[in-house]
Parts: structure tokens; sequence; C-alpha cells
């Protein structure tokens, strides 16, 4: 029997699979060669997860892979409606960004509660000006998508005395619906979003709920950028709405230099960074080989993902 093609879309730095010589043909392309390239595919391994390169080649003529993982936790930028309808399996890299993203969402409710950026700036101007600043410990927050991230996040910041609520699609046994959202805004010190790219929740975080939100509230995003609609964000940091914001994803990327996002007080700007740890990429090329290993075993593979829903459904 002839080796499965393997098909890697991106390739810098390419993934390590050195222990799949003799088990699989690995070809390489980039966006100019996927639509040419896919109908040769049994597996394709999306390694550049930033590109919108298989939604778009995904509707051409001939074969498609039977399988397609992506080295990332969202699913949106590759679901088109043909994949979706298609009999391909789609898995994610869920297991790999978890704990990373939670820690860098307590390092950002640590950081605002004791402003360190103000103690930095300061420090920058040689200025001794002494301030006060907030406990993490007693303050409540909410965090938004019930997926194996935002449960993350939530356990994270129980660990630092906060209490937590997590909201997802609809109620489960320590998960808030979504109809409970506007309730729990209200009185959340801290309100960070971790939810999936889908219809249902694009430009979810607008005027309406930022006004929702307390005076004193601190608004953090690790989802995607298009949950937000940066406009009201910016007018509701600017305007003292909300205390202040951490963007770590933004509705276009790499942001632009021009951005006013840059310039707004109160509102710290990370460039998509809050899951990448040193060696993340060898985590992730480990975790398709042992993917890997398992289809081709035959045995069901896990972290498939619900393409209608558009993420990997949680099991509670």
């Amino acid at each position: 029997m002839a080796e499965p093609t393997l098909l890697v879309l991106g390739a810098d730095p390419p993934p390590r699979l050195g222990r799949l010589a003799g088990r699989a043909t690995i070809r390489y392309a980039d966006e100019s060669t996927l639509a040419a390239q896919l109908p040769l595919a049994d597996v394709l391994l999306a390694w550049d997860f930033t590109s919108d390169a298989i939604r778009l080649a995904w509707p051409g003529d001939g074969p498609r892979p039977v399988w397609v993982h992506t080295a990332s936790a969202g699913v949106d930028r590759l679901l088109c409606p043909e994949l979706i309808n298609s009999e391909t399996l789609v898995t994610n890299a869920r297991g790999i960004f978890e704990e990373p993203i939670a820690e860098y969402v307590a390092s950002l409710v640590l950081a605002m509660a004791k402003d360190l950026p103000g103690t930095l700036e300061l420090q920058r101007q040689r200025r001794w000006r002494h301030r006060e600043g907030l406990r993490v410990a007693e303050s409540r927050a909410t965090v938004v998508g019930a997926g194996p991230i935002g449960r993350a996040i939530a356990e994270t910041l129980k660990a630092l005395g906060v209490t937590v609520a997590v909201t997802g699609r609809t109620a489960r046994p320590g998960i808030h619906g979504a109809d409970q959202l506007d309730r729990l805004l209200t009185r959340s010190d801290w309100v960070i979003c971790a939810a999936p790219l889908t219809d249902s929740t694009r430009g979810m975080f607008d005027a309406r709920l930022f006004g929702l939100m307390q005076p004193s509230a601190r608004f953090i995003n690790v989802g995607r950028g298009q949950l937000v609609d940066e406009n009201a964000l910016v007018e509701a940091v600017s305007k003292r709405w909300i205390a202040g914001a951490a963007l770590d994803v933004f509705e276009w990327e790499p942001l632009d230099p021009q951005s006013r996002l840059w310039d707004v007080p109160g509102l710290i700007v990370s460039p998509h960074m809050s899951g990448d740890t040193v060696g993340w990429r060898d985590r992730l090329g480990e975790q398709f080989v042992g993917l890997y290993d398992i289809w081709s075993s035959g045995e069901p593979l896990p972290n498939v993902v619900d393409k209608k829903r558009g993420y990997v459904p949680m099991h509670d």
C-alpha cells in the first residue's frame, strides 16, 4: 500500500516530522501552491494557522484530504461551507495552549490591578509617585467561553482568590448559559473573552455589553479579534465607561502601526502571544505526530471539531 500523502501548509520554521519517515510522503505548500496540491493529499496539516488559504482553496475541483489538522485552537480561518458539509475530519491543537494562555491572563489581571504599566512609565520618567493597587483576591471575574482555554483561565484565577463565573453557549453544571451574561457583566471586576469565533459570537462585545460593565471593570480578549467591536472598546476605555482593557488579538493582524489602539490610555496591546511559550512549535509538532500515529492505526482521533459549531465540544 502506498504511503499516505501528508501536505503541510506553511513551513517557516518547518514542523519536526522526522518520526513520519517511511510512513508518509510529505509535501509542502504555500498559499500560491495549495490549490494545485490539495487533490493529491490524504492528510492536510495547517501549520500556518494564520492563513486563509485552506478556506479559499477547498471549494475547488478534485479529491480532498480525509483529515485536516490545524496547529491552533481556533478553526475559523479554515472552515468554509464545502469543508463543513464534507466527510473530512478536522482536529485542532487542544491541549497545547490552555495553561500558557491562562498564565498570560493572570499576568494581565495582576499587572492592571497593581498598575505595573504605570510603574514602568514612572520609572522611565524617574518619577517617585506612590499609588495604591487593587486587591485581586475577592474580586469577581466572568470568563466568556467554556472550552479548555476558558476553564484553564478560570482555575488559574481561582488560585488567586478570584470568584469566577464561566459562560458558555448553553448552561450545564458549573457553566452559565449565554442568557446569564448580561447579569454577570454588571457585577464583574474582570471580563475575559476566550470564546470561539462563530456566526453567533462575531462582534458580541459591542457598545451594549461594554455599557453594562462597571466603571471599575477591566476587559481582556485572548479569543479572536473579531469577537470585539474595536471602535466600541476604544470609546468605552477612552470615556472611562470601563477602567481599562488588554487585547492580545485584533480584527486585523498584525496591528497597523497607525491604528489608534496603540495610543488609547488604559489599553494594553500585545501581539497575539498569549499562548506562545518557548518550545511551543516543537510541542505542536509532537502533538501532530502523535495524532498521526492514532489516525494511521485506525483508532478514533481526539480533538475532533464539530464543524457546524466551529469548536471541539466539551463533554461534561
